[in-house]
């Protein structure tokens, strides 16, 4: 489906969802598929800042640039903005939930990783509190997710 928006969206818009934003965008690109990504996220303590420099740091080591990003915070206008909503976590999930004005909006929420592993509601890992490896990880559990979604879109 082209003209599709997506929308990720974590805890405070600067580890998990900028870089998968930056993951799904640029397999969109590398496709020349007309689909808008974005991110958000549930908390509004870094409103305006860019990502965690861990996170444009593992980014740049795949040949993506997310620098530009700026976190903002979602809101329930998101809704009518974006096709799919990607969570991170239950607790976005929920965040994100409740939110919503009606069923329409509900079906267009679910967790990232359900891509991967239907029904397991494994959550993104925060990598935030942890070392450079954890950034690692979750850059290639975004990926693999990213991966089905662009070939369930394209």
């Amino acid at each position: 489906r082209l003209n599709m928006k997506i929308l990720m969206v974590c805890l405070g818009n600067i580890c998990r969802s900028p870089l998968a934003e930056g993951i799904l965008r640029a397999k969109v690109n590398s496709r020349g598929l007309d689909i808008k990504v974005d991110s958000a996220g549930t908390g509004g303590w870094h409103i305006g800042q860019g990502p965690d420099p861990r996170a444009i740091d593992i980014a740049n080591k795949y040949g993506i640039d997310i620098s530009q990003q700026q976190a903002r915070q979602f809101s329930s206008t998101d809704f009518e903005d974006f096709d799919i909503i990607y969570a991170m976590d239950d607790s976005n999930l929920s965040d994100i939930v409740s939110l919503a004005n009606s069923n329409k909006d509900l079906e267009k929420v679910q967790l990232i990783l359900n891509e991967i592993n239907p029904e397991d509601n494994t959550p993104v890992p925060d990598p935030y509190y942890g070392g450079d490896d954890g950034f690692e990880k979750v850059y290639q559990l975004l990926d693999a997710a990213c991966e089905i979604i662009i070939k369930k879109i394209s």
